[in-house]
C-alpha cells in the first residue's frame, strides 16, 4: 500500500505535468472510466461470442471457470500496458523500440499484413450482419459501407465522440445479449458448478480458446493512446486506470457468460453445429423459430454491434501504433523524449487508416491470396506472447520506478500467459502448415 506522502507526490506530479488532477471519490472515478470499455468492446467481437456458445453447446456450464480466468489474464495484460505508460511516459511502441530493433521490426511487418487482412475480415464481418438484418444490399456493398462508416468517423479526429459511440454500442451489445440470455438462465448449482475447474475429454483447445479469446486483441497494445486521449498523465492515474480495466473486464465476463448460458441452456444436448460467424446467423434463426421474431432480432443486433465495435476499435487504435512505429524508427532514442506524441491527425495515421479501409476491399472480390493468410496466421500466433514477454521485461526493469514494477503475482500471471499464449500459438502454427 502506498503512503498518503507518496500519494500526494504522485498527485503534485500529475499537476506539474500539465495533466488535469486525478479523481478522488468512487463517483467521479466511474464517470472517467472509458478507455477500458474500448479495448475490451474491440476485444470481445463474433469469434468470442460463436466460441462460447459452441463450447456451452457441448459442455454446459463446464467452462465458467475459464472465462473468469481469460478475463483475469486480459486484465494484467491490459493493466501492463497501461501502467507502463503511465508510470514511464513511454509508449508501449517505445518500450518495445528499447528491447532492441527486432522488436520494432517485428511489429512493423506485422501490422502491415495484419492490417490488410483483418480490414477485409471485419468488415465482411460486420456486412453479414446488417444483410441478416437488411436484405436491401449485397453483403460485399455492406462491408464497403461499414468501412466507409469507420474511416469517416475515425478522420475526424475527435475520440470522445469515438469514445461515446463505442460506449452506445456496448451498451447495445450487453442488452441484447444479456437480455436473450435471461430466458435460459441456469439454476445456481449448474452455474456454480462451472467455477470447478474441469476439463472433459476432448475439451482442452476449446478451454484454451476460450480463455485465450476473452476481450484480447492486438488493441490492447493500443489502450495507453487511448489514456493520452482523455488526458490521463502521470503515475497519480494508475488507480483510476486499474478501476477502469477491471470494469471493462468484468462486463467482457458477463458478456461472455451470457453466451456461454445460450448455447448451455438452448442447444446443449441437441445435434446442432455452429461454425464461424455464419453460425450465430444461424442461431439466431433458431431462436426466431422458438421464440419469435422479437428473439431473434435481439441476436442479430449483438452481433453486428459486437462486429462493428471490433471494425472502429481497430480503425481508430491500430493507426496509432503504427504512427508510432514510423516516430520511433526515424528518430534517434535520445531524441524521442522530445518529439511530439502521435496523434489522429498524422498523416501517418491517417495512411494507416486508408490501409485499413480501401485495399482489403480488393479481398471482397479477389479472395483472400494463401500465402498471405499463411503469413497473416504465423504473425498471429505469435503476436500475444510477443505482448505477454515484452510486459514481463518492461515491467521488471529500472525503467520503472520500483513501486509501479512487476508484484509476484503479476509476474505469475503475465508467465501463465505467455506459456498458454505460446501453445496455442504453436497449434496454430500447426494446422497452417
Amino acid at each position: 500500500m502506498k503512503s498518503e506522502s507518496s500519494l500526494n507526490h504522485d498527485l503534485h506530479q500529475a499537476t506539474a505535468d500539465s495533466g488535469p488532477l486525478p479523481p478522488q471519490t468512487i463517483g467521479q472515478k466511474l464517470k472517467m472510466i472509458g478507455p477500458g470499455f474500448v479495448v475490451a468492446a474491440t476485444g470481445v467481437g463474433t469469434a468470442d461470442m460463436i466460441t462460447a456458445i459452441v463450447i456451452g453447446t457441448s459442455f454446459g456450464m463446464t467452462f465458467v471457470w475459464a472465462i473468469i480466468v481469460g478475463a483475469i489474464l486480459k486484465y494484467y495484460l491490459n493493466e501492463g500496458v497501461g501502467r507502463w505508460y503511465l508510470a514511464t511516459g513511454q509508449t508501449i511502441l517505445q518500450g518495445w523500440h528499447s528491447l532492441g530493433k527486432w522488436a520494432t521490426n517485428y511489429f512493423g511487418v506485422y501490422s502491415v499484413i495484419w492490417g490488410y487482412i483483418y480490414g477485409a475480415t471485419a468488415a465482411m464481418t460486420c456486412g453479414l450482419g446488417m444483410h441478416a438484418m437488411l436484405p436491401i444490399m449485397p453483403i460485399w456493398a455492406w462491408a464497403i459501407v461499414h468501412s466507409l462508416v469507420g474511416f469517416a468517423l475515425v478522420w475526424t479526429g475527435r475520440y470522445l465522440l469515438f469514445e461515446r459511440i463505442m460506449t452506445i454500442l456496448i451498451g447495445v451489445m450487453f442488452i441484447t445479449i444479456i437480455g436473450t440470455s435471461l430466458l435460459f438462465l441456469p439454476s445456481i448449482g449448474e452455474f456454480t458448478g462451472g467455477f470447478v475447474p474441469r476439463m472433459p475429454e476432448g475439451s482442452l483447445m476449446l478451454a484454451l480458446g476460450l480463455i485465450g479469446g476473452v476481450g484480447g486483441t492486438i488493441t490492447m497494445a493500443s489502450y495507453g493512446y487511448w489514456l493520452k486521449e482523455k488526458d490521463w498523465k502521470g503515475k497519480a492515474f494508475v488507480p483510476i486506470m486499474r478501476l477502469d480495466t477491471k470494469a471493462a473486464y468484468v462486463i467482457t465476463g458477463i458478456f461472455t457468460m451470457a453466451a456461454l448460458v445460450i448455447g448451455a441452456k438452448f442447444l446443449f444436448g441437441t445435434d446442432v453445429k455452429l461454425e464461424g460467424d455464419q453460425g450465430l446467423l444461424d442461431l439466431a434463426g433458431l431462436l426466431g423459430q422458438e421464440f419469435g421474431t422479437p428473439l431473434r432480432w435481439l441476436l442479430l443486433i449483438a452481433f453486428w454491434s459486437a462486429a462493428f465495435t471490433s471494425l472502429l476499435g481497430v480503425w481508430n487504435g491500430v493507426p496509432y501504433l503504427f504512427a508510432d512505429f514510423l516516430r520511433t524508427i526515424r528518430t534517434k532514442k535520445e531524441e524521442l523524449h522530445k518529439v511530439k506524441p502521435v496523434s489522429e491527425k498524422d498523416k501517418s495515421y491517417r495512411a494507416y487508416l486508408a490501409w485499413l479501409t480501401f485495399p482489403p476491399m480488393l479481398i471482397f472480390f479477389l479472395g483472400k491470396p494463401v500465402q498471405l493468410i499463411i503469413i497473416y496466421g504465423v504473425l498471429g500466433a505469435l503476436f500475444m506472447p510477443f505482448l505477454a514477454i515484452s510486459l514481463i521485461i518492461l515491467l521488471n526493469s529500472k525503467k520503472v520506478d520500483a513501486e509501479y514494477r512487476n508484484k509476484w503475482v503479476t509476474n505469475a500471471v503475465l508467465i501463465g500467459c505467455l506459456l498458454m499464449f505460446a501453445y496455442l500459438g504453436l497449434n496454430e502454427l500447426q494446422k497452417l502448415f
